[in-house]
């Protein structure tokens, strides 16, 4: 949280100046952050709906196609298993893509709005 107010006399503040309510206020109205905000939710917003559908067909295959997700497919290794193993898979997968994803797309963006900041507080 923002605050306008100084340091009490005689204490050592070592940390940066604080940009006030205002900055952010401005910055968050401004067209770069937008263009952030836009290319940040272009990659979360659709990965997370997809994932949440792949879940819900998991749980609902689960439940309503017991007969297909008891399916032996090797040894003891069934449909259902594989499934429920994926589910892990595809959140590492989705973690690392979205790593790579922010540190060619969002991270120097958002460096450059925080160095404005941190300059201008």
């Amino acid at each position: 949280m923002a605050t306008d107010a100084p340091s009490p006399p005689g204490s050592l503040d070592t940390s940066p100046a604080q940009p006030t309510t205002e900055a952010f206020v401005e910055v968050q109205e401004s067209a770069e952050f937008g263009e952030l905000r836009r290319t940040y939710r272009s990659f979360a917003f659709p990965l997370t709906v997809a994932f949440i559908a792949w879940y819900l067909l998991y749980v609902l295959m689960s439940n309503y196609a017991g007969g297909f997700m008891g399916t032996k497919l090797f040894g003891n290794i069934n449909v259902a298993l594989v499934f429920g193993l994926s589910q892990f898979a595809t959140t590492f997968l989705i973690a690392w893509l979205y790593a790579r994803y922010a540190s060619t797309k969002l991270d120097a963006k958002a460096e450059a709005i925080k160095s404005r900041m941190e300059a201008d507080a």
